[in-house]
Parts: C-alpha cells; sequence; structure tokens
C-alpha cells in the first residue's frame, strides 16, 4: 500500500459489531479510530467508515447483501481504491466482497501485515514478517482457488479447460508455501542461536536484562533513547519499531543494564505475526524486569494495558517483576496514578526517569545480601569467579587472605560457602 507520485490511495472502513461474536472481536467505534490510524499508517486516506450492527455475520458477505450494496455506491462516489474490514474475513468472503464491490478488499489482519512488510528494515525482521505472511496465506488458498472448479474424484461435470489445473495450481502452491515457511523457520532458528550466544554471554557478565514493552505508539522508542542515547527513530506512528534494539545503560555507580525494545503490541494482533516474531519475543523470557510502558495521555490506556496483559499472558511472562512507567505525563492534566510499582515519566523531556530506574534497581537488589568473605591466598582465583556473578566486591588485602565485601544474588551463595564465616544451609519452607 503505497503512494504513487501525487495519487494516494483511498479506502473506505468497514466495521462488524455482531451480538454472536465475542465482545473484543466486535467493532465499535474505538476500534475503528485504531484502524483508521492504521489506514494512515499503511500510506493511504479513509474517505467513510461504515459500522454494520447484526445478529450474525452474513457466511457469504460477512455484512449482508444490503449492506454490501451501500458500500459500493459509497466507494463508487468517493473513487475508493479498496475496502478495509475492521474484522477478519474468511477467504471466501473477502473473494465475494472483492467480486461484488469491484475494488481490492483488505482485513485487518492483512492491513497489520502490510504495515509491518513496509517497516521491517533488518534481515531479521524481514524474515519475521515474511514467514507471517505465508502462514496467513496457507489456509487462505483454497478460497483464492475457488474460481477454478476442481477436478472431483467421482467423475462430476466442470467446463471445457477448466478440469484439473485447479487442483493441480493449489497443490503446486501449498507445496511451495510449505517449503517457504520451512526454510524461513530454520533461517529463523539460526536467528535464535545467535540471539542465545548473546545472551549467554550477558548472563556471563552478570548483566540484567530489562524490557520495555507496550502498545503501539506508547513511546518505548523514544525512552530507549533517552536512557541509552541510542538515537533510534521515534515518530508519531503506529509500529514505527519492529526490529529489536538492545543497548547497555548505568543506572548507578554499581549497577549497569541491558534494556531492549520490543515491537508495539495492538488490539487483535495476528497470531501469526506473535508466532513469528516469537525469535524477538522470546527475550522477554529472559527478562529480569519487564517495563511496562503506558500512554497515560490516551483516554484509551485501560484497554491498551489489558491487551498487553493479555499478550505477556500468552508469552507465559507474567509473572516476571513489572514497573509499570506511564509515559508521556507531560501531557495530561489529571490525577497521575502512583503506587509501588509506578512511576510517571516523561521519555520526552526525562521528567521521572530517576524514579523509575530506582524502582527497577529496587527489584534488582531484592535478592541481593552484603557478606563479608575470607578467601586464602591458595585460592585467589575464586575472586575471578565473584567478580562475575557479584554486583560490587570490594578487596583487602592481608596477611593470612583477602578479605572481601560482597554484595551478591542469595541463590549464588552456596558457590562461595567454604568463604564465608559462620555460613548455615537456608532451611526449606517445611523446616521453618
Amino acid at each position: 500500500m503505497e503512494k504513487t507520485g501525487d495519487t494516494v490511495e483511498r479506502a473506505v472502513l468497514v466495521g462488524l459489531a455482531a451480538a454472536s461474536m465475542k465482545t473484543d472481536e466486535r467493532s465499535d467505534q474505538q476500534s475503528m479510530d485504531e484502524l483508521e490510524e492504521l489506514v494512515r499508517t499503511a500510506g493511504a486516506e479513509t474517505e467513510g467508515i461504515i459500522l454494520q450492527n447484526r445478529a450474525t455475520p452474513d457466511p457469504g458477505t460477512f455484512i449482508g447483501e444490503g449492506k454490501v450494496k451501500e458500500l459500493k455506491e459509497f466507494a463508487e462516489a468517493h473513487q475508493c481504491d479498496m475496502a478495509v474490514f475492521d474484522n477478519e474475513l474468511s477467504p471466501s468472503q473477502a473473494r465475494v466482497l472483492e467480486e461484488s464491490l469491484g475494488i481490492r478488499v483488505l482485513d485487518r489482519t492483512g492491513l497489520i501485515l502490510d504495515i509491518f512488510a513496509q517497516r521491517a528494515m533488518s534481515r531479521e525482521g524481514q524474515l519475521q514478517v515474511e514467514l507471517a505472511q505465508y502462514q496467513y496465506l496457507l489456509p487462505r488458498l483454497t478460497g483464492m482457488w475457488t474460481h477454478l472448479v476442481r477436478q472431483t474424484a467421482g467423475g462430476g461435470k466442470s467446463p471445457i479447460g477448466t478440469r484439473g489445473p485447479g487442483e493441480t495450481q493449489l497443490e503446486t502452491d501449498r507445496r511451495h508455501i510449505r517449503r517457504k515457511i520451512q526454510k524461513l523457520n530454520e533461517e529463523l532458528e539460526d536467528v535464535r542461536r545467535v540471539r542465545s550466544t548473546q545472551r549467554r554471554s550477558r548472563e556471563k557478565n552478570n548483566t540484567p536484562i530489562i524490557c520495555l514493552v507496550g502498545y503501539t505508539n506508547a513511546g518505548k522508542s523514544t525512552l530507549l533513547n533517552r536512557l541509552t542515547g541510542a538515537e533510534i527513530p521515534a515518530n508519531d506512528r503506529l509500529f514505527d519499531t519492529l526490529d529489536t534494539t538492545t543497548r547497555k545503560c548505568r543506572i548507578s555507580p554499581t549497577q549497569e543494564i541491558m534494556v531492549s525494545d520490543t515491537v508495539g503490541f495492538i488490539r487483535r494482533l495476528p497470531t501469526t505475526l506473535v508466532e513469528a516474531f516469537k525469535a524477538t519475543l522470546e527475550e522477554l523470557e529472559y527478562a529480569d524486569v519487564i517495563v511496562k510502558v503506558i500512554d497515560i495521555s490516551d483516554p484509551e490506556w485501560m484497554d491498551q494495558e489489558a491487551v498487553v496483559d493479555g499478550l505477556l499472558r500468552q508469552l507465559k511472562v507474567e509473572q516476571t517483576p513489572c514497573v509499570r512507567a506511564f509515559n508521556k505525563c507531560d501531557r495530561y492534566m489529571g490525577i497521575l496514578p502512583h503506587g509501588e510499582d509506578v512511576a510517571c515519566i516523561s521519555a520526552k523531556t526525562g521528567e521521572g526517569i530517576d524514579t523509575m530506574l530506582q524502582l527497577i534497581e529496587g527489584i534488582l537488589d531484592k535478592d541481593m545480601v552484603n557478606i563479608s568473605m575470607k578467601i586464602p591466598y591458595s585460592d585467589s582465583g575464586i575472586m575471578e569467579k565473584l567478580n562475575m556473578v557479584a554486583k560490587t566486591v570490594t578487596a583487602e588485602y592481608l596477611e593470612d587472605g583477602i578479605k572481601a565485601e560482597v554484595v551478591i544474588p542469595k541463590e549464588r551463595l552456596v558457590q562461595f560457602k567454604d568463604y564465608i564465616p559462620g555460613y548455615t544451609e537456608p532451611k526449606e519452607e517445611w523446616e521453618l
């Protein structure tokens, strides 16, 4: 979907709110406004919005023949190039609508995939988008080939010249796409291996990982730039960042962290995209802290946070310690949120950033303990291991050995118990 010369594509947006649909699948003014923003992000202009109420979706046209007629008249009057549906269409519904309207028909998933295809810059991002597109296309091939009559085992009648090739071409395309999906999965597995190697290096250096997550356009890239000076382009548009960026950041004299940006979430994010972006999103599985960036200036921020929470549950990382960073507080005129895990910030101006970093450091320090150790010179090599896992190590070299003051994670104590005077094994809960 691109701007050609001075010509910008025109779209009419269509949504259905059917009583038989799940609540989160029904279109409403909020979801239609978001769809309009998606269309703008893709490079097109919205000429009008049609919202239909029915008891159930029409199996053939989705919105019913009467509404299709109305839609066709509107599209012709406003010279629309396409109709974009807020709901997911079946392949046969999309085909029937295209034939009836005489213009291209796209659903929300197809539109998001188109935007992702435009935005992916790195090889990794392009692989993930291409995989999602093929996964989206594969089950829709049958609908795309229904204009050809397929040969039947019972020898049913077909027009001359259409017997066989429909089935043959369909199966050929299926095999081709399955091969492409397999190849893309193999390439993404290589990406995962590289990420795993990088992750092991960070673990070896005992550097905590902080992941920024949030609804699309919440300000994650601006926050990453503020924290790390990464200079990632941060524009006011949906899905501006697809490629994960990880940078170092020192949050105190004794604590350095790695901060990772992630692709923005959105309601009804296509399952194929969530699956395809697992190579990127799996970074969340290894995060020490998740910073949930919330656009407090958006009236729908509570619904957006619920969408993010749902996707975090889907990725099985909802138990990871979390800081809620309410961004764009400089634009908000109401009473700001407060709580133990809350920081009200402006990634643009820097307001509240110190408070957010203190919350992160507090979580990282939660399982740290201060201990004194006595290490004989014959075991001085243990100091290298200490420096790899401890937050700070202060050493004093005495006549009979090294006296070390250490800030270290509790779970690491057992590795150095021989050098901790008076060390006792921690008791299990059932022993207390």
